[in-house]
C-alpha cells in the first residue's frame, strides 16, 4: 500500500498502549497497526500549513512568511508568559489571541527525559504528554488565561528543568519519579497570583507507549538531507517513529513535508 500527503503531528488517543493516526487529506494510517512492517518513505516536495502554497518550510511546518505573521505562531505560543490577550493589547490578530490564551491552561510536570515543567491548555491534556513522550504527569496549577500559566513557569524553571532530552526520551533512559513530592517542593515558589489556583488533590498519569525495540544510539532521520528511507518500524514514542536499524523520525520536526509512504 502507498500513502501520500502533507505531514503533520500524529493524532493520538489516550489508550494502553497509546494509539497513533498519521491524517493526510485523503487517507489515514493507523500507525500502531504498522509495528514490525517494513515501511519507505519519500519526501515529494513541502507544503506551508498555514498559506497552503508549495513553498520552503521554515519552521514549525510555516513557510518564512507565514511564520512571521501568522498569529498561531506568535512569540507568546513558545513563550506564554508574553501573552497579552488577557489585557485586551494585539500581538498579531487579538480575536484569534482572546480564543486561545484567555481559556483553562495548566501548569505540569512530566517526566519524559527528567522531570520538566511545562504549560499546556487544558482541552490538550493528556495530549500535551504524549507528544513529550512522558510516562508519567501531574498537574500543578488550573489558571484561567495563558499568561498567568506563562508568569508561573518562569518562576517554576529557576528551580526545575522546562527541556527535554529527546535522546533520553526515545532510548528510554528514564526513572519513575515522585511527582507528588515534586510538586508539593514546587508549591512555594509559585507567584502570589496563582497561589489561590494550586490542585492539590490531583494524582499522577501513566502513558504506556507501543514500543517493542528502543534504539541505543538514535540516528535522526532528516528528510531534507536524506530524501528517501526504507526501514522496519519498531516502536512510536511521543512524536518519534523508532526503526529497527535505531533510525529515528520525528513527525513534528518534519510537519510540511510531502511524503510518499509505502507499507510492505
Amino acid at each position: 500500500m502507498v500513502y501520500e500527503g502533507v505531514l503533520t503531528k500524529m493524532q493520538t488517543e489516550f489508550k494502553d498502549p497509546i494509539q497513533y493516526y498519521l491524517v493526510f487529506e485523503n487517507d489515514f494510517l493507523h500507525i500502531n497497526q504498522l509495528i514490525n512492517k517494513e515501511l519507505r518513505f519519500e519526501m515529494t516536495g513541502e507544503q506551508c500549513l498555514s498559506c497552503g502554497l508549495h513553498k520552503e518550510i521554515f519552521r514549525q511546518g510555516f513557510c518564512r512568511s507565514c511564520f512571521f505573521e501568522q498569529p498561531v505562531a506568535g512569540d507568546w505560543i513558545m513563550r506564554p508568559e508574553l501573552s497579552k490577550a488577557h489585557l485586551g493589547i494585539e500581538d498579531r490578530d487579538l480575536e484569534y489571541e482572546r480564543k486561545v490564551q484567555l481559556q483553562p491552561h495548566i501548569v505540569y510536570l512530566a517526566n519524559s527525559s527528567n522531570v520538566k515543567v511545562g504549560v499546556t491548555r487544558k482541552q490538550q491534556v493528556p495530549t500535551r504528554w504524549i507528544d513529550q513522550g512522558a510516562h508519567e504527569a501531574l498537574e500543578i496549577i488550573e489558571v484561567p488565561n495563558r499568561y498567568l500559566a506563562g508568569i508561573t513557569e518562569v518562576a517554576l524553571k529557576a528551580h526545575i528543568s522546562d527541556k527535554t532530552n529527546w535522546r533520553r526520551m526515545v532510548t528510554n533512559q528514564v526513572e519513575d519519579a515522585d511527582l507528588l513530592a515534586v510538586r508539593q517542593e514546587l508549591k512555594q515558589y509559585l507567584p502570589e497570583e496563582v497561589s489561590d489556583f494550586y490542585l492539590e488533590s490531583r494524582e499522577e498519569l501513566h502513558l504506556h507507549f507501543p514500543v517493542e525495540q528502543y534504539p541505543a544510539k538514535p540516528k535522526p532521520l532528516n528528510l531534507r538531507k536524506q530524501d528517501s528511507y526504507m526501514g522496519r518500524l519498531k516502536g512510536i514514542k511521543g512524536q518519534y517513529l523508532l526503526f529497527e536499524d535505531e533510525t529515528v523520525f520525528n513527525v513534528r520536526s518534519n510537519e510540511g513535508m510531502i511524503v510518499r509512504i509505502q507499507v510492505n
